[in-house]
């Protein structure tokens, strides 16, 4: 499984890191704009991201912003609906307008921080990324 954490929190990044590098190789982006890069990459070189752990609140641009980015090149890809990378948000934002604007933007997962091991692993037990 390959992993893409989106975090601009060095110790939660570290912790995601930690976690997911168990299953599998782990990119971590500090912010929006990293991301974005590292995910253009991964497309032009075919090797894709299995899951996107995306944190909300980023300064320049927030994981909102970088999930429609997101979708938004895969479509230019061809990539559409459950064909693209499972994306699950990462915050401490647990609200109605957040959570409802991630699913609008089609995101699979949102999780509340703090975020630990157990509840990654059943978020992605959940997505069928682990059995």
């Amino acid at each position: 499984m390959r992993t893409l954490v989106v975090e601009d929190d060095y110790i939660t990044s570290q912790v995601m890191q930690e976690i997911l590098s168990a299953f599998g190789e782990c990119d971590v982006a500090e912010n929006g704009e990293q991301a974005i890069e590292l995910f253009k990459s991964a497309q032009l070189t075919g090797v894709l991201y299995d899951v996107v752990f995306l944190d909300i609140m980023m300064p320049e641009m927030d994981g909102q912003e970088v999930l429609a980015k997101i979708r938004e090149i895969e479509k230019m890809n061809g990539i559409m609906g459950l064909d693209g990378v499972k994306i699950v948000m990462t915050t401490a934002l647990d609200d109605y307008e957040n959570i409802k604007k991630a699913f609008t933007n089609q995101a699979e997962a949102y999780l509340i921080k703090p975020v630990d091991k157990d509840k990654v692993v059943k978020v992605l037990v959940d997505l069928e990324l682990l059995s």
